[in-house]
């Protein structure tokens, strides 16, 4: 029987939970076979709370003390928030100026929308969309910059450009390649969870558990990554909100999100802008998400996410500082 831990944060804590800045005593232990307890935290297994509390890698950052704001730059023409906005040379290089100055950490270019229900492209016009802009923004800033891909030939492209981490929405599964490409550069990179490819994911949103069923595969996932020469230190999991979830999904996902630190690697979340917060809070255009993605974010660092992926960097920022200090 597989057990699940799920640190419950609270301020005064006897254990810090990923040497960040989240506490925690005690500890919910899941099961597919029984319901829920409660153990403190010295109950936990040693390995699992070595887990837990072991400080993550800043991986590359300026600082792993707060969570880290990664700005989106699409360079597409049918993302779902901002397609067509930022797909020139002079407009992508403009934007991502405006990120830095708004505080962004790190910089996440991607030139193929995985929204639901979009079609593939070639391998040569997702780098020509990606490469001049990692180009120009590597010319105008040091922060670390991520590429957003699932293709091996694409990342390739990106790193001889000058990106730093590799984001691969299909967890190193679409292209069997990508793994050794990652091992070999010693790049950092986000495995995220998502049923499907973007153009049928969503028709398979089913789950047993859609919290353990999605620890499950980044589990297995983060094993594979490790299997090919992958260091845990350089692996960021991300739970794939919106991809192949409904908003009942989100919202579990969302609040069992701690679970996820019993992997012991870094946490991204990227849920700005997504439906589920147009759904609830009556926002149809994703333009008018920014405060519903601000409260999401939030509620994920108040979890511990390390990484947080937006597409309004000021907001977040300027919340995540207010945040802090009320926190104390």
């Amino acid at each position: 029987m597989t057990l699940y831990y799920r640190p419950l944060i609270e301020e005064q804590g006897r254990h810090v939970l990923a040497g960040g800045w989240c506490r925690f005593s005690r500890v919910e232990v899941l099961s597919r076979d029984r319901q829920a307890e409660y153990i403190s935290a010295e109950e936990v297994p040693q390995d699992i709370l070595h887990r837990l509390t072991s400080a993550r890698s800043d991986l590359g950052t300026s600082e792993s003390n707060r969570p880290q704001v990664m700005g989106i730059l699409n360079t597409t023409p049918d993302s779902f928030s901002d397609g067509g906005q930022f797909d020139s040379r002079a407009t992508a290089r403009a934007h991502a100026v405006r990120l830095m100055q708004e505080g962004a950490d790190i910089i996440d270019i991607g030139g193929e929308s995985t929204r639901p229900g979009a079609d593939l492209i070639a391998v040569d016009e997702e780098i020509s969309r990606t490469k001049p802009a990692i180009l120009d923004v590597r010319q105008a800033s040091p922060l670390p910059l991520s590429i957003d891909t699932r293709k091996a030939p694409v990342a390739a492209a990106a790193l001889d450009a000058g990106i730093d981490w590799i984001n691969d929405v299909s967890a190193l599964t679409f292209d069997s390649e990508m793994a050794r490409l990652a091992a070999s550069s010693g790049a950092p990179v986000c495995l995220m969870h998502a049923p499907s490819d973007p153009k049928t994911m969503q028709q398979n949103a089913q789950y047993e558990d859609v919290l353990l069923d999605v620890y499950d595969y980044l589990a297995a996932r983060v094993d594979f990554a490790l299997s090919q020469g992958i260091l845990r230190q350089n692996i960021i999991v991300d739970p794939g909100i919106g991809f192949g979830k409904t908003l009942a999904h989100n919202l579990t996902l969302l609040r069992g999100f701690a679970v996820f630190h019993s992997l012991g690697c870094p946490m991204l979340l990227g849920a700005s802008r997504k439906r589920f917060i147009g759904t609830i809070s009556g926002a149809e255009k994703a333009q008018d998400r920014m405060a519903g993605s601000v409260a999401v974010a939030l509620a994920a660092a108040g979890q511990g996410a390390q990484i947080l992926r937006v597409h309004d960097v000021r907001e977040t920022v300027q919340a995540l500082k207010l945040w802090a200090a009320v926190r104390g």
